[in-house]
């Protein structure tokens, strides 16, 4: 009995006020992601924030490490300092994405298998609303490819940011942000793989990776969905198979 009276006493906890800072920090919060305060943009003085919100100096200045560590502003110390507007960014998230399966233990090959899963209908998605303006953008992308070709290093960065592309061209803003979580990960793994090989002066694979993304753009340009969407899975498929490694087999190893 007196068991569950201490379990319904804790139900009856009331629940946890908002702290000063908090609430000064969701407001700030509020108009940087409504876009009243631009990017770039000085918050108003400490002094006029003081007086606005009638608060301490240490509760204003709790508020800024909150929106600090959301990566929403920077906040620069001195006589010349003050707080300035960051917008909110995929990358942020990703890190944080990547700070979860840290702590979980995932395996590369679980990341690697969703990736999989997500980004091949994301192609045929692609290929079904493509414009003309989104195979001229394809087409620059895999110019500026092509002439990487003799550099690892370059290359496989411009190899990245064409998967991006793929995924930014289709105007879905939350797969935008959801292969972006996925696509931290595999970026930094292709990226220390091809930095390993250049290192042991071996071949890096670029070069296959070339090929596909060439005919996924030709496939997309005709409208092929299913074609286009297959091709994308073969060579992930691929990918995952020739860049899994025996000495980095989690994130935390891959992230240190």
């Amino acid at each position: 009995m007196a068991q569950l009276d201490t379990v319904s006493a804790d139900r009856l906890q009331p629940p946890r006020l908002p702290k000063t800072a908090e609430l000064i920090a969701d407001q700030l919060r509020r108009q940087i992601i409504r876009g009243d305060l631009a990017e770039g943009a000085a918050l108003p003085s400490e002094a006029e924030l003081l007086e606005r919100f009638n608060v301490s100096r240490p509760t204003l200045r709790e508020a800024f490490r909150v929106l600090e560590s959301e990566s929403l502003i920077t906040v620069r110390r001195g006589a010349h300092g003050g707080a300035r507007v960051q917008v909110p960014n995929i990358d942020v998230a990703a890190r944080y994405a990547g700070f979860v399966l840290e702590f979980r233990g995932t395996t590369l090959a679980d990341v690697y298998e969703a990736r999989i899963l997500i980004e091949p209908p994301i192609i045929g998605l692609l290929a079904a609303r493509r414009t003309p303006a989104d195979v001229e953008r394809l087409r620059a992308a895999l110019a500026e490819h092509d002439a990487a070709a003799d550099s690892p290093l370059l290359a496989i960065r411009t190899h990245t940011a064409f998967h991006a592309l793929l995924v930014e061209l289709t105007g879905n803003q939350t797969l935008r942000v959801l292969t972006g979580m996925v696509q931290h990960i595999i970026d930094r793994a292709n990226i220390d793989w091809v930095e390993a090989k250049v290192a042991r002066a071996e071949e890096t694979g670029i070069a296959l990776g070339l090929k596909a993304h060439h005919r996924v753009v030709d496939l997309i340009e005709a409208g092929v969905e299913s074609g286009a969407e297959e091709v994308w899975r073969k060579h992930l498929t691929e990918a995952r198979d020739y860049l899994l490694r025996p000495d980095v087999t989690t994130v935390l190893d891959l992230m240190g």
